[in-house]
Formats: structure tokens, C-alpha cells, sequence
């Protein structure tokens, strides 16, 4: 006996438990078991979006673009490398929010025949390019305070701290509009630490100004550009690590896998599982399948009981389970 089922994108939350799996619409095949024995199947998920708040992305995207040209100008005008350097680096952070908008508005789109999951992915891919363009300004900042400590170069104290100062204000405004959900989405935390970042790095410059300001001494501003790019690698770190696993499909941060298996393993009546997988449907979503051998005789209670297990202890509502009444043949351990 065969059951091929699938996830697919729905507005609405939905659960089905039965011995066969129920038809849906949309749906095409993903993966198939085949079992000389009795099977319960059971396929809970709940899609309702995100509360990405696209106007975020879009507030912040036309405030730094703006920010950036006239950075950038500023800098050409004052002869100074580094408004001009950090105008690059707001650049980067223009192109993650991009990303992240961009992302955000993808994941909402409908699934079709081919893209089963819809566009959910496209958040992760946008957290880890974010974390990567992170990395990339950092190596620009910090090849260029190398280069000041080889080629010293007067700067204009005042406009660099005027301008800077604006950018900070700029920067940490669009962060405080991530803050909320930075830790419950990964592409929102994404956009978060780039715009804390470069707000950090135009609170580094306005200090580095004051400080060359009064002492007339200019390697300042490269000693403190390395002190920043050295804080932002390490708040990016954690970003990137994440997002790569995201990428490879594997459990998110936080979701234990050997306590999911324990927990269905104490459920009555269930002596094995097997086929656990735990991964990621986006930055905000997890989805779960696995095989139940059981010896109940109640099917339908037990695929209830561990759905509403997922649900309850560990926030997984994509779920998709298979009851099994005795070892699988294509499961040797089992």
C-alpha cells in the first residue's frame, strides 16, 4: 500500500487524520512509502504569513538611498575617504534590505505545481546573502584603515561629524523598526543587524572626527574603523552560521531534534520512529515529517496526540506523519 502526499502554500490552518491520505488540491507527489502493512497518515500545516512588514523594508531602502548619495557627495566634497568609505558600506546595507523586502514579498506568493513550498526559501537565501554582504563591507572597511595607517590624510573634522552624526541618527532609526521581530525571523534580524551595524559605524566616525578634531591625530580614524569592523564580524557570525544551515535544510536554532524523537517515543503505543526530518520552510516556518510504529488501535487518536505534541511543545504545525503498524521493510534499525 502507497501514499505519496506533499506541502503546499494555503491561507488557512488545517489538519487531516484518517488512514489514507485526503486529497487536496494543488498538491503533487513528493515522496512515496511503500509498506506491506496498515498505514495512518496524517498532514497538519498552518501558513498563515508573516507579519513581515513590507513598509519597513521600503521606508528603509528610500531613507539610506537618499543618505547615500548625499554621503557620498559630501565625502567627495571634503576630500574625505572616509564618508566616502562609509557611504559604501550604507550601499551594502541599501542592497540587504533590498534583499530582505524582496524576499519577504516572495514568500507570501502562492505556491504552484512546480514550487511546491511556494517561495518561502527566498528568505533564507536573503539572510545569508545579507550575511555574506556584511562580511564583504567589513573586508572593504578594514583594507582601507589598513591602507590610512600606511597613508595618513587629513580629513574635515566638522563635515565628517555633521555627516556621520546624520547617518547614525538615519541608521538607528531603521534598525528600531526591526527590532521587534529580530528574533523570531531570521531575514528580519538580517536587515536588523545590518542597519545597527552601520550605525554603529557612523557613531565610529562622528567619535573618530571629534577625537582628530582635537588632537589633530588621524590614525584615529582607522584604529576605530578596525575596532568596529571587528564588532560587526562578530554580531554576523552568528547570522551566517544560521542561515547556512537554514540553507542545507537543517533544524533551526533552538529546535532540539532527540527531544522531538523522545517525545513521540513516549507517546502510548508508539514503539519506534524513523524517517525524522526537521527543517526549515523559511526564516519563520518549520515543517516536520516522520514515520510512527505503533501498536495501538486507535489510529486516528494516536496521529491527533502527536500532532498536537508538535504543535503544543515544540511549534512545529507543518507536520507530516506516518502510522505504521509494524517494522517497515525499507527500515532495517526498525
Amino acid at each position: 500500500m502507497g501514499h505519496d502526499h506533499d506541502h503546499a502554500d494555503h491561507d488557512h490552518d488545517h489538519d487531516h487524520s484518517g488512514h489514507g491520505p485526503v486529497p487536496t488540491p494543488g498538491h503533487s507527489p513528493d515522496h512515496a512509502h511503500s509498506h506491506s502493512h496498515s498505514h495512518g497518515f496524517g498532514h497538519s500545516h498552518s501558513h498563515a504569513p508573516a507579519n513581515t512588514g513590507d513598509w519597513r523594508y521600503l521606508v528603509g531602502l528610500t531613507v539610506n538611498l537618499l543618505f547615500v548619495i548625499i554621503e557620498f557627495g559630501a565625502g567627495w566634497f571634503a576630500q574625505s575617504t572616509a564618508l566616502m568609505a562609509d557611504a559604501g558600506h550604507n550601499l551594502s546595507d541599501v542592497l540587504g534590505l533590498a534583499l530582505a523586502g524582496g524576499a519577504a514579498w516572495l514568500a507570501r506568493r502562492a505556491a504552484g505545481s512546480r514550487r511546491t513550498y511556494g517561495f518561502r526559501k527566498a528568505t533564507v537565501l536573503a539572510a545569508l546573502a545579507n550575511a555574506i554582504l556584511l562580511l564583504f563591507a567589513c573586508g572593504l572597511i578594514a583594507f582601507e584603515a589598513f591602507r590610512r595607517f600606511n597613508e595618513p590624510a587629513p580629513v574635515d573634522s566638522g563635515v565628517i561629524m555633521v555627516v556621520a552624526g546624520i547617518g547614525f541618527v538615519i541608521n538607528l532609526g531603521t534598525a528600531l523598526l526591526f527590532m521587534k521581530d529580530q528574533h523570531t525571523d531570521l531575514n528580519v534580524r538580517g536587515a536588523y543587524l545590518h542597519m545597527m551595524a552601520d550605525a554603529g559605524v557612523s557613531l565610529g566616525v562622528v567619535i573618530a572626527g571629534a577625537a582628530i578634531l582635537f588632537t589633530g591625530w588621524s590614525l584615529i580614524d582607522p584604529i576605530v574603523s578596525l575596532i568596529i569592523v571587528a564588532v560587526i564580524v562578530i554580531g554576523t557570525w552568528g547570522l551566517l552560521v544560521d542561515s547556512v544551515d537554514l540553507a542545507l535544510d537543517a533544524a533551526p536554532r533552538g529546535v532540539k531534534v532527540e527531544a522531538i524523537r523522545d517525545a513521540f517515543l513516549a507517546l502510548p503505543g508508539v514503539t519506534a520512529i524513523h524517517d525524522l526530518h526537521v527543517w526549515g520552510l523559511s526564516t519563520t516556518e518549520t515543517a516536520l515529517t516522520a514515520h510512527l510504529v505503533h501498536d495501538r488501535t486507535d489510529g486516528d487518536a494516536l496521529l491527533a496526540e502527536a500532532q498536537s505534541l508538535a504543535r503544543q511543545k515544540f511549534s512545529i504545525r507543518h507536520t507530516t506523519l506516518q502510522l505504521e503498524s509494524g517494522a517497515a521493510l525499507d527500515c532495517a534499525d526498525c
